[in-house]
């Protein structure tokens, strides 16, 4: 089975907010270059896109969970359909997951060659395209979150192409494990440094260890998850 290719470009999400988040299917090869796939955006380029967080993976398995969970809650429909392509990612197939998933573990589509860097980091955008207020905090902490790849070769990739394992990281720290440490554990000096000194974690991920280790305090997730000031 080939994995699922999504871009897309700046539009409002609503009257206040701009996203990129609205991918569409790719329909012929593409270049996929150091800072990901041709024509797609990022509204926020502080926090999203760059070398580091080219391309964004999402398990097309995630969406089964994620729909029982919109009927256990009794939630009228969502505002954006649950199918993949939903959650803004660029990449989505079956097969792969977090808990599985190493920090480090290198992949090929393609022409190109990807590096897993970081987790992905939920925000309050994924509220309003969902039309549920808890959406980005119940990613986050269920940890289907996803994941980020740095292009470590540049090349073209086609509809047609499949997502596959090229190199096993050594660092055995799984997408979950890395995620679970920042957002879902209480301050644990010796998993914080693990981030921290981690040789292929993205530098932004090593950052926020490396503040937290050194102030000793969580960093404030409210404006990030709620756009709160």
């Amino acid at each position: 089975m080939s994995t699922l290719i999504f871009i897309g470009t700046t539009a409002p999400l609503d009257s206040s907010t701009e996203s990129a988040i609205d991918k569409q299917p790719i329909n012929g090869p593409l270049h996929c270059g150091l800072e990901g796939l041709a024509g797609d955006q990022q509204q926020d380029q502080r926090h999203h896109g760059g070398l580091e967080r080219a391309l964004h993976y999402y398990p097309r398995e995630h969406y089964a969970y994620w729909d029982e969970f919109w009927q256990a809650m009794e939630l009228p429909p969502a505002a954006t359909p649950l199918v993949a392509g939903a959650f803004g990612e660029n990449l989505s197939d079956t097969g792969l997951n977090e808990e599985q998933i190493n920090i480090g573990d290198i992949f090929t589509l393609g022409e190109a060659v990807l590096q897993v860097s970081q987790p992905r980091s939920p925000c309050y955008k994924l509220n309003i395209r969902f039309g549920y207020p808890q959406m980005s905090l119940i990613m986050q902490t269920s940890g289907r979150t996803g994941w980020l790849f740095r292009v470590l070769q540049q090349g073209l990739v086609d509809p047609d192409d499949s997502l596959t394992l090229h190199e096993l990281s050594s660092s055995n720290l799984s997408v979950h494990t890395c995620l679970d440490i920042l957002y879902n554990r209480p301050f644990c000096r010796e998993d914080l440094e693990l981030l921290a000194e981690h040789k292929t974690l993205s530098t932004g991920w090593k950052r926020h260890a490396a503040n937290r280790l050194e102030s000793g305090q969580p960093e404030h997730w409210s404006r990030r998850l709620f756009n709160r000031q």
